[in-house]
């Protein structure tokens, strides 16, 4: 504009001639082309300006919630300490968000951005808050009284709709730094949320161990009333022959055995623990086991290979319950035989583990039956009880070791018992 009037005033005044002409038009065209360069340059600048700015707020902030990722309340917290401000670290986990998160994202990240914003209205006096790791938190709170009680009373009463594990530090009372701050918070929340997973454990533990008293003495009363409707049948027919019980007398008593048999190893399977406990050659305890298993693999007709190993293992063990598990073993192996066959006993060493396998020949079992076969009561047997492979793993387990099998149908099974080695 300036140019334009200008160019009229100078024309006024000069003749008006083509050279004049020209001079003026290349004046306002210069004009023209400089202010539209200067307006590209201008734009660019701010639209670097603020491709800048959002990388920075992408740089340190979360882009799900708008809060502020790690790096930027790590960053927070610096400018804190160098302005010497007293301030509490709140760490936050939620502990039940994850089952939310992984049945759909979509929902997931809805519930995030409401957590993000309770935590807004519930701490509206903070210096900063972050969202970092998925689905922890970090929150910073001006120092006060009270401060911490307050907000452990807020977060236990399950306000926010997920149980969440805390943790608290405070700057300067705790830490002098930034790193020993954030450190120490990170380790008690870490302490906090290991108590809560025992807790867990804790309960599972004990409702399994309910289930499994339930199905003890659901299996154990059911077990007794079939032998026990047998005698009360006997009784009853008795008393129509004038109470005569000798043609069923040999019944009956087999009946009686059968239940004191079962009471005897289900007393045995709930014994609490294992006792008489000393280092003992794994060699001498199948030397045992041996010598007691010949004369039933003789009558049997079936032959024991026994494979040992070069070097001597010894293990902390109760002799007389090892001794129990490999005989059961072993006879069972014997029984799962129809025809004479070869019973395989190994000793080997896997690492820090002592391994005694017993391999048999006989029919193998069905995915099925190894998926129950360490189950009380559940036998293939027509009068077993049971309670021999359940009895054996469970000392297995109290010896800190394992019981495992391998079968399938015609290629035999092969038990594995599995206890830790110790030094002598």
């Amino acid at each position: 504009m300036y140019i334009g009037v200008y160019s009229i005033i100078r024309l006024s005044y000069v003749p008006f001639t083509s050279y004049n002409l020209l001079v003026s038009i290349y004046d306002i065209a210069s004009s023209m082309i400089f202010v539209l360069l200067m307006q590209y340059v201008l734009k660019s600048e701010i639209e670097n300006k603020r491709l800048q700015q959002e990388n920075d707020y992408l740089t340190t902030h979360d882009p799900l919630t708008g809060l502020l990722n790690y790096e930027g309340y790590v960053t927070t917290i610096e400018n804190l300490i160098v302005k010497r401000f007293n301030f509490v670290l709140v760490l936050l986990d939620f502990q039940d968000f994850k089952s939310v998160n992984s049945e759909n994202i979509h929902n997931g990240n809805e519930t995030l951005n409401q957590i993000s914003l309770l935590l807004g209205s519930m701490f509206d006096d903070s210096y900063a808050m972050s969202r970092y790791a998925g689905d922890q938190f970090a929150i910073i709170l001006p120092a006060k009284d009270n401060l911490i009680p307050t907000i452990s009373e807020s977060l236990d009463s399950n306000i926010l709709g997920f149980q969440v594990t805390y943790s608290f530090a405070q700057y300067p009372l705790e830490a002098s730094t930034k790193e020993e701050l954030i450190s120490l918070a990170e380790e008690r929340l870490f302490q906090n949320k290991r108590a809560v997973w025992l807790k867990r454990e804790e309960h599972l533990f004990r409702s399994e161990k309910m289930k499994m008293i339930g199905e003890l003495a659901a299996g154990m009363a059911h077990e007794i009333r079939n032998p026990l409707t047998t005698i009360k049948g006997f009784m009853q027919i008795a008393t129509t022959r004038a109470y005569n019980i000798q043609p069923w007398h040999e019944l009956i008593m087999s009946e009686i055995r059968r239940m004191n048999e079962l009471t005897a190893e289900f007393l045995q399977f709930s014994k609490p623990h294992i006792s008489n406990m000393k280092p003992e050659s794994v060699s001498d305890c199948l030397d045992r086991v041996l010598s007691l298993a010949e004369s039933d693999a003789l009558y049997r007709g079936h032959n024991i290979i026994f494979e040992d190993t070069e070097e001597a293992l010894y293990i902390f063990i109760d002799r007389d319950k090892v001794v129990q598990v490999l005989l059961n073993l072993i006879q069972n192996a014997f029984e799962a035989m129809t025809q004479p066959g070869d019973v395989h006993v190994r000793i080997k060493q896997e690492n820090e583990l002592a391994i005694i396998e017993i391999e048999d020949s006989g029919g193998g079992m069905s995915e099925s039956e190894l998926e129950k076969i360490f189950n009380p009561f559940y036998t293939t047997k027509e009068n077993g009880t049971g309670l021999g492979l359940s009895i054996c793993h469970k000392i297995a387990v109290d010896h800190g070791g394992s019981l495992e099998v391998k079968s399938s149908i015609g290629s035999g099974s092969i038990f594995s018992f599995k206890l830790p080695i110790v030094e002598m």
